[in-house]
């Protein structure tokens, strides 16, 4: 049991009950401060976003590499992106699969969200999906829009661990949420093996 007789109950009531107060709004993102916490929202409807957990048909894991401004380095991740910054009524699936086209070349006939929870809880208030696209079969080269400069890496599942090391090794940043997207391939939420 954690000890919070040291929290103060004023401020911790605060950060519950006083009215968030934007500081700045950006195209995508705005600051918000609630009591003396300080953390940034998504500008879309929904403040959400997805990662695409796909694999091939030939058993390769996809991943895309791209030079990532706030980290000012390149990066590994699975495809992902915001869900309804186009079209605030798409759902999660559709923006799956259409993000996972425009990155990868690859679409999907079936997307399933598997859970949704937030990326830094401490920070922003954005939840993220993982969406397990299934069905796959490759439609262009993705690559990404025109704001994008993505790298397309199709990577044997089997392999797919130790070549992530590699490029943590290299010194790519690594979203640690990759290694959690891995382990979904083969397992349901409680840990059962996918299929049981």
């Amino acid at each position: 049991m954690t000890d919070d007789s040291h929290i103060d109950p004023t401020v911790a009531r605060a950060h519950r009950t006083d009215e968030p107060r934007t500081v700045y709004e950006g195209r995508y993102q705005r600051m918000v401060v609630r009591g003396t916490w300080e953390y940034s929202e998504r500008t879309h409807a929904g403040g959400l976003a997805a990662i695409i957990i796909a694999v091939t048909p030939d058993d390769h894991v996809l991943f895309v590499e791209q030079f990532r401004v706030p980290l000012q380095a390149r990066t590994i991740e699975m495809p992902a992106g915001l869900v309804g910054d186009i079209d605030a009524g798409e759902s999660i699936e559709q923006s799956s699969i259409r993000e996972l086209e425009e990155e990868t070349g690859w679409t999907a006939d079936h997307a399933q969200v598997l859970m949704i929870g937030p990326t830094s809880s401490g920070a922003s208030s954005e939840k993220i999906a993982f969406v397990r696209a299934t069905g796959l079969r490759k439609v262009g080269a993705g690559g990404g829009d025109a704001s994008e400069d993505i790298t397309v890496h199709e990577v044997p599942r089997a392999r797919a661990a130790a070549w992530l090391a590699r490029k943590l090794e290299e010194g790519f940043e690594l979203d640690a949420k990759l290694w959690a997207g891995l382990w979904m391939i083969d397992h349901n939420l409680d840990g059962t093996p996918r299929g049981s």
